[in-house]
């Protein structure tokens, strides 16, 4: 009978051939186990995670002891030592091969922990840094006794408040407009370009630091360094309309902007009289004036400027011309800004041009704007459109205009014929008598033949009808013969081709019924 023997880690179970024998054993042996394979594999996960596998072997060292044996013989415990060895040994290596990819995993955690820490401390150390830097600034730029360090701090904000977001905001927060708009008063050049350009850096995108710069005075000091006997120097004329232009972006610095007296002054520079504007100062004052012009109240003063006929007789340049439309387009919602603009001489055949701009959609849509509002609001207006040859260019543009032109000159067009109608209405209304409510066409006669009564009414129908169609079938040969003008032109082929007979009998086929109306 084979003998059971403890080892320090508890009883394996071992059923296998020796290669050794004695005198007194057999071939074969089993060591019988006090627990299972799968309880010896948990204590071992649990001592290998937990780093306690002394811990669990002087638990199982009093727990599991086996009973006692006699001595067993010494052949007998030689292989029962060597078993013993042997389950060790293998036990160990499974126990390694277990710690290590555990070693090595703790081992990565532990080194991006450390990574992680020192980055964030790196990160950290960075913007404690900056921080301080700003309030560096924000103390030097508030010294009253030093003005060359003042100057030079309002150039560091310049800097910083140029592309960071948060160091607009924590600039604002540390209390630097009030002395920069305070610097405006200076009377070097440099530092008050230096202020001009720091606080319109500190506006961009911040709709808070805007509102503080106009509260903090600034408006009225760049006026005042306008208006001051000597001209300003250009680039702080320039620097002083960029900042209307940031300013008024905001919707509650627009009236505020408007009443102050900086309308007359963008105008003067859009004019360019005396040629020292430069183009990026145009183009800011044009666009100032059209986020002024969004503002109602504002039209008002745009009007006492006498723009509108400059900015109509500066129509046809594509660099400004759609700016400009976007601004008269805001000006006919109000009744004076359509007073003015009808008022000018040619305003209608400016406008009806700008509606043949097919390479500039844009101009398209803003015209037919302008012309929409101005015939749904005044009867007058549509006669000189009219007579300016805007039906023509209207149809054109329902056939090759962007949707939303041509839903604005189908508007248009209805317009003018709802009025076309009311007209013929009347004219013969007023030969027939006001009180008359069945058709009667006849004299006296009609009484007698009603059949012929019928006749006549049919023929004054048809000839009303055929007046009608006659107009508008003019209307599409019309436009048919501008675009084959266009054809003709965009193909280089020679004039003569157009008003060819063979183009005439073509085009004076062709029906009215793609028309929207």
């Amino acid at each position: 009978m084979a003998k059971c023997h403890r080892n320090d880690i508890g009883s394996v179970v071992l059923d296998r051939a020796t290669t050794t024998t004695s005198a007194g054993g057999g071939g074969h042996f089993r060591l019988w186990s006090s627990f299972s394979g799968a309880s010896f594999r948990r204590k071992i996960f649990f001592a290998v995670s937990c780093g306690g596998s002394s811990r669990y072997r002087h638990h199982n060292d009093k727990n599991n002891v086996a009973p006692s044996s006699p001595p067993t013989p010494p052949a007998t415990a030689t292989r029962s030592t060597a078993t013993k060895n042997a389950s060790q040994s293998h036990s160990k290596e499974k126990e390694l091969e277990k710690v290590k990819p555990k070693s090595e995993k703790l081992s990565d955690l532990l080194n991006l922990a450390e990574f992680s820490e020192s980055e964030n401390d790196a990160v950290t150390k960075k913007k404690v840094e900056a921080l301080d830097e700003l309030k560096r600034v924000a103390k030097e730029l508030q010294v009253e006794d030093d003005s060359a360090k003042r100057k030079e701090a309002a150039s560091r904000v310049r800097l910083l408040a140029k592309e960071d977001v948060e160091a607009r905001a924590t600039l604002a927060m540390l209390g630097v407009i009030p002395p920069l708009v305070a610097l405006l008063e200076s009377d070097d050049v440099v530092a008050q370009i230096a202020s001009l350009y720091a606080l319109l850096n500190l506006g961009i995108g911040n709709d808070v630091n805007k509102a503080a710069i106009l509260q903090a005075g600034a408006i009225h000091k760049m006026l005042k360094l306008i208006e001051s006997p000597n001209p300003p120097d250009p680039s702080v004329s320039e620097a002083i309309i960029a900042n209307f232009l940031g300013l008024s972006a905001l919707d509650s610095n627009k009236p505020i902007i408007g009443a102050s007296g900086a309308i007359p002054f963008l105008v003067k520079t859009l004019k360019n009289l005396d040629n020292t504007s430069s183009p990026q100062a145009k183009q800011d004052a044009l666009r100032a004036l059209y986020n002024l012009s969004i503002f109602p109240s504002n039209i008002s003063f745009i009007l006492e400027t006498d723009l509108i006929p400059f900015f109509l007789n500066s129509l046809g340049d594509m660099e400004v011309s759609e700016r400009i439309l976007a601004i008269l387009s805001n000006m006919v919602s109000v009744p004076e800004g359509r007073k003015a603009i009808s008022s000018v001489r040619d305003a209608f055949p400016i406008l009806v041009d700008a509606l043949n701009w097919n390479d500039s959609p844009g101009c398209q849509e803003k015209a037919s704007y302008i012309l929409m509002v101005m015939a749904h609001k005044a009867f007058g207006d549509r006669q000189a459109m009219i007579e300016a040859g805007m039906v023509s260019a209207l149809l054109e543009l329902t056939l090759l205009g962007s949707t939303l032109a041509q839903k604005r000159a189908s508007r248009i067009l209805e317009c003018l014929r709802v009025d076309k109608g009311k007209q013929v209405s009347q004219s013969f209304g007023g030969s027939m008598g006001a009180a008359v409510s069945a058709p009667i066409c006849g004299s006296s006669s009609s009484s007698t033949n009603p059949n012929m009564g019928s006749k006549e009414c049919l023929e004054e129908e048809e000839d009303m009808m055929s007046e009608e169609k006659k107009a508008v079938k003019q209307l599409v040969q019309q436009s048919l013969q501008n675009n084959m003008r266009r054809i003709v032109k965009r193909a280089n082929l020679p004039q003569d081709f157009v008003p060819s007979d063979h183009f005439k009998s073509l085009t004076s086929s062709s029906t009215s019924k793609s028309l929207p109306f």
